[in-house]
């Protein structure tokens, strides 16, 4: 087989980028000022357990192995994460929250269309966030599905599952932990719920997303965000 055609067999054999769209819902984008690489997290979060084959997931197994690699690239520079999610697996969201909190590269969240329950964490998890002008954001208490067993042990567990996440929103933003515990045990707000449902302009107002923002604002944030971490390393 001669050279161009194994060049050829490479190329055929290696995703392209609308396949990896397709599939992982990430791309890299490397034609502008600097390298970035470009994660959406859209739907429902799936973590352990598998949902309907007609529901729109991000799977954390797809998200975590794409987070290290992002990391360890000598190329990529940057990381944008595009937030439109209802939320879903507390603890696989919290798992990809906490790991883009710990990135060195710099990092921007852009919430676009809802960034609603564990889509918190996730949202305030990268080093500056934004969200749109029609965006919102839903914040309320831990929810699950299935058996629930009415015992105090049951209340514990939730309590401190709800601990592990309210300390990640303070710890990644500007709110208070008393303002944001008024806002998800609100009752005021949604008729067959408890909890909050914020605006864009809101979102930014509690302290909870540092700007309201555009694509285009975003982007040069992050291009910011790229110039101060190479000057610093100078």
């Amino acid at each position: 087989m001669s050279k161009n055609e194994n060049q050829k067999d490479n190329a055929d054999s290696k995703p392209s980028e609308i396949d990896r769209i397709k599939e992982m819902g990430s791309v890299e984008a490397f034609d502008g000022k600097h390298k970035i690489y470009c994660l959406t997290i859209i739907g429902e979060i799936e973590g352990h357990s598998a949902l309907p084959e007609q529901s729109k997931t991000t799977k954390y197994e797809h998200v975590i192995p794409q987070l290290v690699a992002i990391e360890e690239s000598r190329e990529i520079e940057g990381l944008l994460v595009i937030l439109n999610t209802v939320g879903g697996d507390v603890e696989a969201g919290l798992a990809i929250a906490e790991l883009i909190s710990g990135m060195k590269k710099p990092t921007v969240s852009f919430v676009l269309g809802g960034g609603h329950s564990i889509g918190v964490p996730l949202a305030v998890s990268a080093k500056q966030s934004f969200i749109a002008p029609s965006a919102t954001m839903t914040v309320h208490p831990v929810r699950m599905n299935g058996l629930v067993i009415g015992v105090p042990q049951m209340m514990h567990h939730f309590e401190r599952m709800q601990d592990r996440i309210t300390d990640f929103v303070i710890r990644n933003s500007n709110i208070s932990k008393e303002r944001f515990t008024e806002l998800m045990m609100n009752t005021g707000e949604m008729v067959t719920d408890v909890g909050s449902v914020l605006n864009g302009t809101k979102a930014v107002k509690e302290g909870l997303i540092d700007g309201i923002g555009t694509l285009s604002a975003v982007i040069e944030a992050l291009y910011r965000q790229i110039d101060d971490y190479k000057n610093s390393k100078q």
